[in-house]
This record gives structure tokens, C-alpha cells and sequence, in this order.
């Protein structure tokens, strides 16, 4: 991963930042306020939409990456589930779900508190949503669209193989 780090002496508002490393790595991004940026980023399974929010009061970047899943009224147990049994294995951030619209994302948040922004800090935030959703969106899929329980899901999707061919 390519670092902005040089580019910058002193920056108060992360977003620039961010903006920036997404010019970089050629995102597509809408800037709505100073505040928010708002990207486009394309994956393996889909694409994600990531909002990113500096709340300059708490000095915290907030980060939500949602992508193509609702989840029905009918299958909201096991996507519980299926989130509580993720969730329980990420050291960062976490998956959620919007109710009011069965929108599936991932969530995490970076507390600065008066320490000054680093390119490596917004990368890492950005690294760690992206692979999160990479890494478990066939679980989702299988309980959303497969109508299978999230052991069965996770099961499927975290096959990890051992030795060489």
C-alpha cells in the first residue's frame, strides 16, 4: 500500500487525508461537506460504498462501509447470528445492521485525541474495513440468499488451506 505520508506537515481534519489517498488510488469520491467524504470502492464480490465523518468535537474519524446486502424480516435471526459470531473474531470494528432498512454494513472508528493525523493511521481504517468485508461477505450471502445458518456460512467461507500443491 502506497503511503501519503510525506505529503503532509501538519493536517487537523482527517478527511483531507482521506481525500487525498483516495484521489491516489483512484476512488471514486464525492466530498458533501468538509467533514464527510463519501467512496466508491470496488471489490471482489461488489462494490462498497464507505462514508467517512470527522466529528472535530470528539477529534474521531467515524467509518461505515455498506454494500449490496438487505437482509429480510425473515432472515434477521441468523444474520444476528451470523454478525455476533463475526464480530466475536475482529479486532477491529464490527458488522451492524440498519433495521429500519435491513442494510447490512461495517463500522469502526478511529479516536484521535489530540494526536496528530498520519496517512498510515487513515490507510490502516480503510485496510481493515475492506478486508473485513472481503473476508466475510460469501458468509453473508449464504445466510441471505443460500437460506443458510451462519455456522454453516462461516463454515463454507473460512476454509483455509494448509501445504502446497
Amino acid at each position: 500500500m502506497a503511503s501519503i505520508e510525506a505529503s503532509y506537515d501538519h493536517i487537523t481534519n482527517p478527511v483531507d487525508m482521506l481525500e487525498q489517498i483516495a484521489t491516489i488510488r483512484d476512488w471514486a469520491f464525492e466530498r458533501s461537506t468538509p467533514d464527510e467524504l463519501t467512496l466508491s470502492v470496488a471489490g471482489a464480490w461488489c462494490d462498497y460504498h464507505i462514508s467517512l465523518t470527522w466529528r472535530e468535537d470528539l477529534e474521531a474519524l467515524h467509518l461505515a462501509c455498506a454494500f449490496d446486502f438487505r437482509a429480510t424480516t425473515a432472515r434477521l435471526p441468523e444474520v444476528y447470528r451470523l454478525m455476533a459470531s463475526i464480530n466475536e473474531q475482529l479486532w477491529l470494528g464490527h458488522f451492524d445492521l440498519w433495521r429500519q432498512d435491513g442494510m447490512l454494513l461495517y463500522r469502526n472508528g478511529l479516536l484521535l485525541a489530540g494526536a496528530e493525523t498520519h496517512a498510515a493511521q487513515c490507510e490502516g481504517l480503510l485496510t481493515a474495513a475492506l478486508e473485513a468485508c472481503e473476508r466475510y461477505y460469501q458468509s453473508f450471502q449464504f445466510v441471505l440468499w443460500a437460506g443458510k445458518t451462519a455456522e454453516e456460512a462461516l463454515a463454507a467461507t473460512m476454509l483455509e488451506t494448509q501445504g502446497t500443491a
